[in-house]
């Protein structure tokens, strides 16, 4: 017999406490089968464990220690053992027996004095049904990781394609940066520091935390509709540009709705995604846009991201402006608190305001990092902050005037 079908052969675990059984069993499988023995339950489940495990387990119930029937209930209880099959093989023939030996998990029950013919023909047919089990759970091993697999390359598609609309958007205001990447992470900073709020909790989700954190970049993709002389002014805008620019809010909003209705179905991330982009701007007491939504008329989503999108326009360098420092920025913000931003929101942020900090030094733009630091304000900052309302319909009016 050559050493491929030596190796081909299934390997027998005999365990039983009876020299002359052990010795019965193997003479009768060892020209079929490789044959290993057991004289003990607790050396049975160490060669059980052993790699490779074993094809089939033939087990005696009456052996002193540890009975068959306990060796059986620990084979089931270990992954790695527990898809071996067992058949018991006993002189106790009481159906009380066989029924207990078959709820712990044993295939089959054949009683003693054995037939040789008997026991061969079963431990043959349970091989069989072994390597077909062991078949389909292979197949359905495979498959769970190609279905693995292609989510996961569907969701690289997803955020590829979602980084890549956004940055189109932001690369036609050049002084934006990353400003995508920044605000993405203060929303997701901000869920999770409120995932747990009485008010919030049932929607912060572990699940929608991190369909904010992707669909976040979309907020501004209908700055794409903006004309380039209102999008990339120097100065402040008029009244008229200013209509225009607001609908940047509606622009994206439109857009992404008609991505959702060519796919034919509504999609959780897109519908996160066009309420982010449509209401990012509204604020707390209603004078915001394009609605005029106020309070909890506002979506979650769009507060989170009002509370980053304004914290992010406050320090950056643009065209118009110079940023200001971290801690001017919360003191603006602050003021701000229950009438352009959710109170709870506002609090939270005051809370992890560091975590903020860090991320804007982590993704600073590029120019900023040439500075010291941030550029600080050369206005007072009741000026800057009216004039930042006109000029950048991403940051806050001043809130004493709201």
């Amino acid at each position: 017999m050559d050493t491929l079908e030596l190796n081909d052969k299934a390997t027998i675990l005999v365990i039983d406490d009876m020299p002359d059984n052990l010795i019965m069993m193997s003479h009768l499988l060892k020209g079929v089968y490789r044959v290993k023995v057991a004289a003990s339950g607790k050396k049975a489940l160490v060669i059980a464990s052993s790699n490779p495990p074993p094809d089939l387990i033939l087990l005696d119930i009456m052996m002193p220690l540890m009975d068959g029937y306990e060796v059986c209930r620990q084979l089931k209880l270990n992954p790695n053992t527990m898809n071996i099959p067992v058949i018991f093989l006993t002189a106790k023939s009481e159906m009380e027996d066989e029924l207990k030996g078959l709820e712990l998990g044993a295939v089959d029950y054949i009683t003693k004095p054995v037939s040789p013919p008997i026991v061969m023909a079963r431990v043959k047919n349970y091989l069989a049904l072994k390597r077909m089990d062991d078949f389909l759970r292979n197949q359905n091993d495979f498959l769970e990781l190609e279905v693995a697999k292609r989510t996961q390359e569907v969701i690289a598609v997803q955020d590829v394609t979602t980084l890549a609309m956004a940055s189109l958007a932001e690369t036609r205001d050049s002084d934006t940066g990353n400003h995508i990447r920044r605000t993405q992470c203060y929303v997701k900073a901000l869920a999770v520091r409120l995932h747990d709020h009485p008010r919030f909790a049932w929607f912060l989700t572990e699940a929608n935390i991190e369909m904010l954190f992707k669909s976040a970049p979309l907020h501004d993709i209908g700055k794409v509709g903006i004309p380039d002389r209102i999008l990339l002014k120097p100065g402040s805008f008029d009244a008229d540009e200013f209509e225009i620019m607001k609908t940047h809010t509606t622009l994206g909003h439109d857009a992404i709705m008609h991505a959702e209705n060519m796919l034919g179905h509504s999609v959780e991330f897109l519908s996160m995604a066009k309420s982010i982009a449509l209401s990012h701007q509204e604020k707390w007491d209603g004078s915001g846009y394009p609605q005029g939504l106020s309070g909890d008329e506002i979506p979650i989503s769009a507060r989170l991201m009002a509370v980053a999108d304004v914290y992010d326009a406050l320090i950056s360098r643009r065209a118009y402006k110079t940023g200001i420092t971290h801690e001017k920025a919360v003191e603006i913000m602050r003021e701000g608190r229950g009438s352009h931003f959710d109170a709870d929101m506002l609090d939270a942020f005051i809370e992890i305001q560091e975590e903020f900090r860090a991320i804007a030094q982590r993704f600073a733009d590029i120019d900023a990092l040439t500075q010291t630091n941030i550029i600080p304000c050369l206005e007072p900052a009741e000026t800057f902050t009216t004039e930042l309302a006109g000029a950048a319909p991403d940051a806050p009016s001043k809130p004493t005037d709201t």
